[in-house]
Formats: structure tokens, C-alpha cells, sequence
């Protein structure tokens, strides 16, 4: 138990509830943060004449140290085991207004928001590597022809460049609400105090600047009661899982040999101890059981959330886990599928399969419609009626006559239709039908193809705001540096002309 607390309002503490209601394990993490914290706490109370500039050089001084940190229950948390470890490097009479001003509450907000920002960026730019992934595949595959499904069933030709676009949109919205959230996560709640900010004069704002943040968290209940920043974050990761799940099952479905779409790389998959035969989908099974770890941390974490008052309640210690443990499920996640995607084999001979399972259908009567001005209802029951005749003697597409058609058709809804034979062929060759739907956002090669110019020219506009953010954060820690160690050397020089006046 932390020592520094004690002996005041509390006497000692059992050790077992201490190792019960410690947060020490998970607080490793936040130590970098907690020691910038302290150091801009202290800047700025020796700037506001709260503390004077010598004892602020020698805080400074020990912060900028090796610190030696107890990371065990007897500090409670990370936020006492550095308060300590100051005290021990300078004394009581100095290292005991290590903590003017301020308090756990406010401080361990600020520390997971520092923390959560640096991940937040790497996961983004995780997200765009992804998508740079998915991109580069998608143009070798221009003109691949897939069949894709609906209820897992045939459905329509599109190409495999098209199905892989439509994973990176849905990735680029992942990505749109991870930087928003990065918007509200980098607001500093320092200076909030325990829940009432403090009676010495403060300057919140100037600690947010050393900090790297954009503004504060301003009402001082809310900043440190509040963690929808981390329901937020688990809710975009649940989203992105949510999209990487259904990749990944799509992969394992379509890797199967009933499906035959792809083939999955050796080195990411497994065999089995005792059919030699297998070749099983491991990567993608993994990465479809930890979205639904991603989703499990945002329900407990939204349900510890509901259950607790306003302010500060020790709940929230048992709520950070979840997040960090969200965060690296869709991380690492991201990184692994990203190295996957370019090393799939495509299987693009469909042809067969395609006249098997009629996903020229659709096609046979639009042109029943186009050329022959067939109502589409009427020529939806034509065709399907004709796909039922030809299932029922074992034929395709391949079989079907302008005869056989003129007989459904009038069998079917009276109608009397002769179609010739090359509109039937043109209806049912998979590469003219994904040529024909050339309309915006759809699978025809010139509408990918400009769709993907467009898509890598928004992610290097995307990867360079990134950059930015990330690059702020680096100029606002060597600001903090860079203050600390002039502040330091300022008491160093003026000690040593003292000392030589002294002689």
C-alpha cells in the first residue's frame, strides 16, 4: 500500500485488498505519460508563482531521471509509485509539492488520453496500410471475373478488384470515425483536480499546450467523470472488427474448394494432425474470434459505465483494460490481414461454374427487357422458369435456344417471343455482363479503375493528415523537453555561480 496516503485520514491498509483494488499492472503503460504530466504541472505552477523556480528545477531534475518506480501494489498505481520515486530523489520538503493543484482523477484521465492518441494514430495508419494493401491487390485484378454470393448462394459476376474496393470503403468509414474520435480523445482534463479544480491560480491551458493537446476537457466534473472517449474508441474498433470479421469470413468460405474463389497462402494457414489433405483457414478464424473479443470489451465497458454516479469512481480502473485490449485485437488484426490480401491466389476461371449455378440470369432478362421491350416482372418469371427447366434436365445455360425460350415463354405468361441466338449469348458470357455494368460504383473495369485512382488519391491525402497529428504530438513533447531542460539548467548554472561566490 502506498505509504504517502496513509497515516493521515486512513491507517494501514491489508495487503490482500490492496492487491485486490490495485491498478499497478495495467498502469506500466502510462508511465511516460504520468512522469510529461508532472513535468508540464510543474512548468507551469513555478510560471504561475505557485511553487518557486528552484524547487521546480529540482522536480524537474528528478522527473527527467531514472527513475526508480515500484511497480507493485505497495504504490497503488503508477500515478503514486512516480510521486514516490520523486520523494525519494529529493526529499519531502521538496517532492511533497510534487502534487500542487492536482490529483489522481484529473491526472489518470489525462495519462490514458496521452496513451490513447499515439494508438489511435498507429491504428489509423494501420487502417490506411490495410487499405494501400487492398488497393495494390485490386490492380492486378482489374479484369479478374469472381462470382460473388447473396445468402450464400450464386448470385452475380463482378470482379475481384471491385469486391476488394468495397472492402476499403467500408475501412475508410472505419477510418473517418477513428479520427474523429482522436478529435475529442486530444482534450486535456488537467486542472479539473479531483472534480472542483483548485483555489491556486492555474493555467490549464498552458499545461494542454505542453501536453501536445488541443483544448481542454472544460467542466471539471465532466472531465474527470467522463469516459465516452473510451466508449467511443471501443465502438469505432467494435465497427472495424465488425468489417474485418466479415473479410475474414469471407475468406475462409471462399477458400474452401466447394466455393474455390481463392486460395489462401501456405504460410497463413495450418493442416490437420491427421488429414493430410486439409489446408485450413487459420489466420482469417483467429481474426473472426477477436472481433468478437472487440466487441465483448466495449459491452463491459459500456456496462460498467452504466452503473456507476457521476465524477470519480475506482470502476473506471477496471474499464482501461478493455480498451487497450480492443485496441491491439483490431491492430494486430489489421497488420496480418494487410500482409495477407497481396499473396491470395485468385481462381478466375469461372465460366463453368457460372453457367451452372445461372448467375447470368439477372442479364438474360434485362436484355429480354432492352431488346425485346419484355415488362421486367414478366421477364423475370421467364427466366426463372427457363432456369427451372434446364436445372430439371440437367443442362446450363449453354443449352438454352431461342426455341426453348419461345416455349417457356409462352408455357409461362402467353407471351410470344423469339429471341436470336446471339442475344442469348451475349446475355450469358460473364465477362460482357461485368463490362455492361459500367455505371458509377459499379464492377465494370474503366469504373474501377477510376474508382481506384480516386480511392489511393484520398489515402495519401488521408496518410498525410495522420502524419500531421503525429507530428504535433512529437514538436509538443520536445517543447516539454526542451522547457524542462532549461528550466534545469537555469538552477544548475545559478547553484554553481552561487557556490563559486561563496569561495
Amino acid at each position: 500500500m502506498s505509504k504517502t496516503l496513509r497515516g493521515g485520514r486512513l491507517g494501514t491498509k491489508r495487503d490482500d485488498v490492496a492487491e485486490f483494488t490495485s491498478s499497478i499492472k495495467d498502469d506500466a503503460r502510462l508511465a511516460a505519460a504520468v512522469i510529461d504530466i508532472n513535468k508540464a504541472h510543474i512548468i507551469m505552477l513555478m510560471e504561475q508563482k505557485i511553487i518557486q523556480p528552484q524547487d521546480a528545477a529540482k522536480l524537474l531534475q528528478a522527473l527527467s531521471a531514472e527513475l526508480d518506480l515500484k511497480m507493485d501494489a505497495s504504490s497503488e498505481d503508477v500515478h503514486m509509485a512516480v510521486e514516490e520515486a520523486v520523494l525519494r530523489h529529493v526529499g519531502a520538503e521538496v517532492g511533497g509539492n510534487l502534487h500542487i493543484a492536482k490529483s489522481r482523477n484529473d491526472q489518470v484521465t489525462t495519462a490514458i488520453r496521452m496513451e490513447l492518441r499515439t494508438k489511435l494514430i498507429d491504428l489509423m495508419l494501420s487502417v490506411m496500410q490495410m487499405q494501400a494493401s487492398l488497393a495494390e491487390t485490386a490492380e492486378k485484378h482489374v479484369e479478374t471475373v469472381i462470382l460473388e454470393y447473396s445468402h450464400l448462394q450464386p448470385a452475380q459476376p463482378v470482379t475481384f478488384a471491385h469486391y476488394l474496393l468495397s472492402r476499403f470503403d467500408a475501412l475508410d468509414r472505419d477510418l473517418q470515425r477513428l479520427q474523429g474520435a482522436y478529435d475529442r480523445v486530444n482534450r486535456c482534463p488537467m486542472g479539473s483536480g479531483a472534480l472542483a479544480t483548485t483555489s491556486f491560480p492555474i493555467n490549464r491551458e498552458r499545461v494542454a499546450e505542453l501536453l501536445g493537446f488541443d483544448g481542454l476537457v472544460e467542466n471539471s466534473i465532466d472531465a474527470v467523470g467522463s469516459r465516452d472517449f473510451i466508449l467511443e474508441t471501443l465502438a469505432a474498433l467494435t465497427l472495424t472488427a465488425v468489417n474485418l470479421s466479415q473479410l475474414a469470413e469471407d475468406l475462409i468460405v471462399w477458400s474452401s474448394p466447394d466455393f474455390g474463389v481463392v486460395e489462401l497462402p501456405d504460410d497463413f494457414t495450418s493442416t490437420s494432425s491427421m488429414m493430410p489433405q486439409k489446408k485450413n483457414p487459420e489466420v482469417p478464424e483467429v481474426i473472426r474470434a477477436r472481433a468478437s473479443h472487440v466487441l465483448g470489451d466495449f459491452v463491459a465497458a459500456a456496462a460498467a459505465m452504466k452503473g456507476m454516479p457521476s465524477t470519480y469512481n475506482l470502476d473506471f480502473q477496471e474499464v482501461t483494460p478493455k480498451l487497450w485490449e480492443g485496441v491491439e485485437s483490431v491492430h494486430s488484426s489489421l497488420k496480418i490481414l494487410a500482409e495477407l490480401i497481396p499473396e491470395l491466389k485468385v481462381h478466375s476461371d469461372v465460366s463453368e461454374k457460372g453457367l451452372k449455378s445461372f448467375v447470368a440470369a439477372t442479364e438474360m432478362a434485362n436484355m429480354l427487357v432492352k431488346k425485346y421491350h419484355v415488362p421486367f416482372r414478366t421477364a423475370h418469371k421467364i427466366v426463372g422458369a427457363l432456369v427451372k427447366t434446364l436445372i430439371e434436365s440437367n443442362q446450363t445455360f449453354k443449352d438454352a435456344t431461342p426455341a426453348l425460350l419461345a416455349k417457356v415463354a409462352k408455357d409461362t405468361v402467353g407471351l410470344t417471343l423469339m429471341v436470336k441466338d446471339e442475344d442469348i449469348d451475349a446475355a450469358v458470357d460473364l465477362k460482357k455482363i461485368v463490362e455492361s455494368y459500367n455505371v458509377t460504383g459499379g464492377p465494370a473495369p474503366t469504373k474501377v479503375s477510376r474508382a481506384l485512382v480516386a480511392r489511393k488519391k484520398s489515402l495519401a491525402e488521408a496518410k498525410s493528415n495522420i502524419n500531421k497529428l503525429k507530428q504535433a504530438l512529437e514538436e509538443a513533447k520536445k517543447k516539454l523537453d526542451s522547457t524542462t531542460k532549461s528550466i534545469s539548467k537555469a538552477d544548475s548554472e545559478q547553484n554553481g555561480r552561487f557556490k563559486n561566490n561563496k569561495r
